[in-house]
């Protein structure tokens, strides 16, 4: 039976294909900790132990060992900080406990660095997903490359520039490797629900709205400030931009004019951890008109709660239809979730079957080369990245008469 490419050219059943794919499919999950990533447990050097949470390396991990991308198979984490001096620090026993059970659950090798993992089978495809420190992906990507990795699933941002996201699409592109991008809101049922109702409705907008759960003081949000130094424009509020990259035109060149609603958006000057000063937006709201005729709203407020939404409106401004998320059918799920992971991230769970249709769709494109459905590109992680470099020190001037500092 000729095989090509890790899948075999014989007739099979869909239960055989699943089978086949996940039995050839290799994948790298990067989980790197230090104080700004999000990563397995965070974070082992500023921050108290009542602070540490799992994160987002680690909540990939955990969705692939139980099954739950049947097109993907976890068999390396490169791990340099709890492998290393993080092993006896804060986090340091509950990784080695994670680290036990998947090596005897599931034979899954832990490493220290890229360098240590094994060369690719014969037969076997190997995907690299890379959840760590932004500033680290250039280079996470390039070692991923060199280890013979087709496809990267990279987590968002991408990196801390445009300039680096282009270099990075060059040195894939040379390599013949693609890239595919963690915005899991491009998969979500309430965005695909709110487009498709303002589609059928003339003259509507369409407003994206971002809700976390941080708390409304100085010392919570000067954590979150620091650990997300890229800007809330870079990191929170990125998946909303990617949206409009993606479904509404939207970039630099296209933009006609951006409108801040200043009575809703806050800037603030808080110190971090570390007691160095980070000023940066706390929430925002804004609509941004495109130069071919499309209009959109994106809000974000990092103490809005834990119900992100999408509404759509009349021309008078009148609500028509909202979505949230998680709606009640996700409710029923999420509080299955927070019982069986306790201290992960509460957006973790109203998105988890997201991240898994992320996974499983840039899975199968690694194995049968198919277009992964609404999976954001590496050029929809520029355009969006570009457009928050754009919008950040346009929306830090609008705002420089309220910034707020304590």
């Amino acid at each position: 039976m000729q095989r090509v490419r890790g899948l075999s050219t014989s007739r099979f059943s869909p239960l055989d294909i699943a089978l086949s794919i996940y039995e050839t499919l290799s994948l790298i999950a990067w989980m790197v900790s230090p104080p700004d990533a999000l990563a397995i447990w965070l974070p082992p050097r500023h921050f108290s132990s009542r602070q540490m949470h799992k994160g987002m390396g680690w909540y990939h991990a955990v969705q692939m060992l139980g099954n739950e991308c049947p097109s993907a198979k976890l068999c390396h984490i490169v791990e340099p900080w709890f492998l290393g001096p993080g092993a006896t620090g804060p986090g340091g026993s509950e990784f080695a406990e994670f680290k036990s059970k998947a090596e005897a659950d599931h034979q899954v090798g832990f490493y220290k660095s890229l360098a240590d993992v094994p060369p690719v089978a014969d037969g076997v495809k190997r995907l690299a997903l890379i959840s760590g420190r932004t500033m680290d992906n250039p280079r996470l990507l390039g070692e991923s490359i060199a280890a013979g990795c087709t496809v990267i699933y990279l987590e968002k941002p991408g990196a801390p520039t445009v300039k680096e996201l282009e270099v990075m699409k060059r040195e894939a592109a040379d390599a013949n490797v693609k890239i595919c991008m963690g915005y899991n809101k491009n998969v979500c049922k309430y965005v695909r629900n709110a487009r498709e109702f303002a589609a059928a409705n003339e003259g509507s907008h369409v407003t994206f709205v971002s809700n976390n759960t941080y708390e409304n003081n100085a010392s919570s949000l000067g954590e979150c400030f620091e650990r997300n130094a890229e800007g809330m424009l870079k990191n929170m509020a990125i998946h909303e931009l990617a949206l409009l990259a993606s479904f509404y035109d939207v970039t630099v060149d296209n933009i006609e004019s951006v409108v801040v609603d200043k009575d809703f958006s806050s800037m603030q000057t808080l110190p971090g951890p570390s007691g160095k000063e980070f000023t940066d937006f706390d929430k925002v709201k804004f609509t941004i008109k495109t130069k071919t005729g499309k209009a959109v709203s994106v809000q974000a407020d990092r103490c809005g709660g834990d119900t992100s939404f999408a509404m759509v409106s009349d021309a008078d401004g009148k609500e028509m239809f909202r979505h949230c998320m998680p709606d009640e059918e996700d409710k029923a799920n999420v509080s299955v979730l927070e019982a069986k992971y306790p201290g992960a991230m509460p957006y973790f769970f109203s998105q988890d079957p997201d991240y898994i249709t992320v996974k499983e769709r840039v899975a199968k494109m690694c194995v049968t080369g198919e277009e992964a459905l609404d999976i954001a590109t590496i050029d929809i992680a520029i355009a969006a990245l570009s457009v928050g470099e754009y919008l950040t020190p346009l929306m830090q001037k609008e705002l420089s008469g309220t910034v707020a500092s304590q």
